[in-house]
């Protein structure tokens, strides 16, 4: 009995001995041993509202694949271009990435072009299985970006605002533009310097040609010059920028020419002084101390240096107006000067001052647009909030209240 025991002991060990091998031989076998299939589900697709030079390509793991824990090491995305033979590595993809759907955007293809692609799935011992190659695709150009709609609606209803505004000024319908009290004085300070006989000192900034409140500052320099030469009195344009300096020079001589007396333009009134932002402004305080100007006006883009200009002008009993874009010199402005110009109302000038149909026009479909866009801020912010505190029902309210219902 013992002896049976015993066998039957030794029977035992040995099954269980040959069982532990064989679970033990599932994860010592070979990475060959597993099958390495291909990847799933390959789209490729034309990327929509672009230049046509994308195409989004994505694919999903191959079957039974997890995170590349069963022998698969990459996937590698070939492509075949026009008037190629063979398929090359676009992209390499690592298995172990944690990603279920690998996703991937072909850039610099030639629109029109008609490219194929197809995925490589590749082992640890370097078995590949790969996928069937995609039908043709070419990527395509989108004349239209649907995504900017609403730009181009907002753009129409500008221009539309703006050109009807410019006929309707053109037939003679008065455009009402608020007083600004600094624009008026501006004749004050012309006739100030006639009856004084000295001269207008104009200063139109510091920057470049290219900076808007430059370009705002030369149109108010024409108007102003024009006032100047029918008061048949002198002005002084120093300029720091050499290509501001021609430009300005040719803004006063048209305007004497435009007033009838092209013979009191005298081009030495309008000179070049300095690149240096300090230097010039030292010139300029030079020239208000000897020539003792009745008005300075100071218009366009200004730095470190409007303190100093506007204090050196006081000092001297001039009449001053300013005017600047540039919120941070604002302050000494508006403390040191008669009259500020503020934002804004220094772009407006120029149409303030000669309203002209095409200018006034502008300016007043500009004040529109901007009304009509505060309003739709307006409304949106209205609704999104209640949209918030009623869980979306004004949206619905709204389409009810404008649907069309029939009797009953």
């Amino acid at each position: 009995m013992g002896e049976i025991v015993a066998t039957l002991t030794a029977r035992r060990s040995f099954v269980g001995s040959l069982c532990f091998l064989a679970v033990l031989s599932l994860f010592l076998l070979p990475a060959s041993a597993w099958a390495v299939e291909p990847a799933l589900d390959l789209t490729v697709k034309d990327k929509p509202l672009d230049a046509g030079e994308v195409l989004k390509i994505a694919f999903s793991r191959a079957s039974g694949d997890s995170l590349g824990r069963t022998g698969i090491v990459r996937y590698e995305l070939l492509r075949q271009a026009p008037g190629e033979a063979v398929f090359k590595v676009a992209r390499s993809f690592a298995a172990s990435q944690r990603l279920g759907r690998f996703t991937y955007d072909d850039t610099g293809l030639k629109p029109g072009k008609h490219y194929q692609y197809k995925v490589r799935t590749v082992g640890a011992d370097g078995f590949t299985a790969e996928t069937a190659p995609c039908p043709p695709t070419a990527p395509r150009r989108q004349w239209f970006f649907t995504n900017k709609l609403n730009t181009l609606v907002a753009t129409a209803i500008f221009c539309a605002f703006v050109l009807g505004f410019i006929h309707a000024a053109r037939r003679g319908r008065p455009m009402f533009i608020r007083r600004i009290a600094g624009l008026d004085a501006i004749d004050e300070a012309v006739g100030r310097c006639t009856e004084m006989g000295k001269p207008t000192l104009y200063v139109p900034g510091i920057s470049t040609i290219s900076d808007v409140a430059t370009i705002a500052s030369l149109n108010i320099l024409g108007q102003v010059a024009k006032k100047i030469a029918q008061y048949q009195t002198r002005i002084l344009v120093p300029n720091r920028d050499p290509i501001v300096f021609p430009v300005a020079q040719d803004v006063v001589k048209e305007a004497f020419i435009e007033a009838g007396y092209p013979h009191n333009y005298r081009s030495d009134d309008v000179y070049f002084v300095t690149n240096d932002q300090f230097a010039y402004a030292a010139a300029v305080c030079g020239t208000m101390v000897r020539e003792k100007p009745g008005a300075n006006l100071f218009l366009g883009m200004f730095y470190a240096e409007s303190l100093v200009l506007a204090e050196t002008g006081a000092s001297v009993g001039a009449i001053q107006i300013a005017g600047t874009d540039a919120i941070s010199q604002l302050p000494f402005f508006v403390t040191a000067c008669d009259y500020t110009i503020i934002g804004e109302e220094l772009y407006a000038a120029s149409a303030y001052i000669g309203r002209e149909p095409t200018l006034l026009g502008t300016l007043k479909g500009q004040d529109l647009f901007k009304m009509v866009c505060l309003g739709v801020i307006c409304l949106g912010v209205l609704l999104m909030t209640l949209g918030v505190i009623f869980r979306g029902k004004p949206y619905d309210d709204i389409l009810q209240l404008i649907t069309v219902r029939s009797g009953s």
